[in-house]
């Protein structure tokens, strides 16, 4: 993800404001909005217990304000068709796609740069864990939201600790770093022996982060 952009997130934070049609709380709609297009998110993946709604016009105004994509996980066509009269107009911004959330994310949308997971699906588990291995070269951000409903929230098989924000219904908030590569640097050392007049050579090598 490229570096904080504090004009993206108040833009798109006012756009959420106008779109209106919350299910959420305000807080919710709009700290999401802000926090995918501040961090400059190119493709922006929900997934979604039923019908898609507020979160998913948050993803709208994101990607309006950063040029990226809003694509929107359900689980069939009832979904589908009970959506796009939810968003309404804004529905054509959106691009839809049917099927589990977590094998979508492992293959076709395994480049997102910032997911939401509704923590209301039985399968919010292995959503997440999908989520965060396909950010784990790249980085992004993972947002579960609803997480005061979920009856014993599991992170067991996430590498790093989300972060819990009392925002609306709860928001879990993870933050995956970019997987930088480790480059070995190595050079030689040459010592002479005051003694002896030996020369010793070494080979030393030392990691190089890019």
């Amino acid at each position: 993800m490229a570096s904080w952009s504090a004009k993206n997130a108040t833009e798109a934070f006012l756009r959420t404001l106008k779109m209106g049609k919350r299910r959420m709380e305000p807080n919710t709609v709009e700290f999401i909005a802000a926090l995918a297009a501040g961090n400059n998110a190119q493709l922006m993946v929900m997934a979604c217990a039923a019908t898609a709604g507020s979160a998913t016009l948050s993803l709208v105004a994101a990607a309006h304000q950063t040029g990226g994509r809003a694509v929107c996980i359900l689980r069939g066509l009832n979904e589908l068709d009970a959506s796009r009269k939810t968003l309404d107009r804004y529905a054509d911004l959106v691009e839809f796609a049917i099927g589990d959330a977590w094998i979508l994310l492992q293959n076709h949308y395994k480049f997102a740069d910032f997911v939401i997971v509704d923590c209301k699906m039985d399968e919010y588990k292995a959503v997440l864990v999908a989520a965060q291995e396909g950010m784990n070269k790249k980085g992004g951000l993972i947002v579960g939201y609803n997480a005061l409903n979920c009856s014993g929230l599991w992170w067991g098989n996430l590498s790093l600790k989300p972060h819990f924000l009392p925002i609306g219904e709860g928001l879990m908030v993870i933050k995956i770093p970019e997987n930088e590569k480790v480059k070995k640097k190595s050079h030689w050392v040459i010592e002479v022996d005051k003694c002896t007049g030996e020369e010793h050579v070494y080979r030393i090598t030392s990691p190089k982060t890019n």
